[in-house]
């Protein structure tokens, strides 16, 4: 999922394991981007599961969040922006609510959940 904002950017789906930066592109939208390539855009699917480091002193206090939290990436309905994450404790934001220098790293998405569920009814 890449918000519409990032369409005119090149992009690619998200890999379990690697680490992404939030990013400002010149769109003024904020998406996650790769370190070293901040010209394509990352596109992490609804559902997926990402560990976010580096949360800023400001969220963390508003939202009783730790500077590292485990995530879940959702689709927003309202708003102007449909990238959004879900907190464990509850707390939805938009990644337009983060700052930049945000980091992720991508730990598991539903569909990596459903087949190991299914692996393990068969076995």
């Amino acid at each position: 999922m890449c918000d519409y904002s990032l369409e005119f950017y090149r992009s690619r789906p998200a890999q379990i394991g690697e680490k992404y930066t939030l990013t400002r592109f010149q769109t003024g939208s904020n998406g996650f981007a790769s370190p070293g390539d901040c010209s394509t855009a990352i596109c992490v699917q609804s559902d997926t599961r990402l560990e976010l480091s580096n949360i800023p002193i400001e969220l963390q206090r508003a939202h009783g969040l730790d500077a590292t939290e485990i995530v879940t990436m959702v689709y927003q309905e309202n708003g102007p922006y449909r990238d959004g994450i879900e907190f464990d404790n509850g707390v939805q934001l938009s990644l337009q609510d983060l700052e930049p220098g945000v980091i992720a790293t991508i730990s598991s998405s539903l569909s990596d959940a459903l087949q190991l569920r299914d692996l393990a009814e068969v076995l």
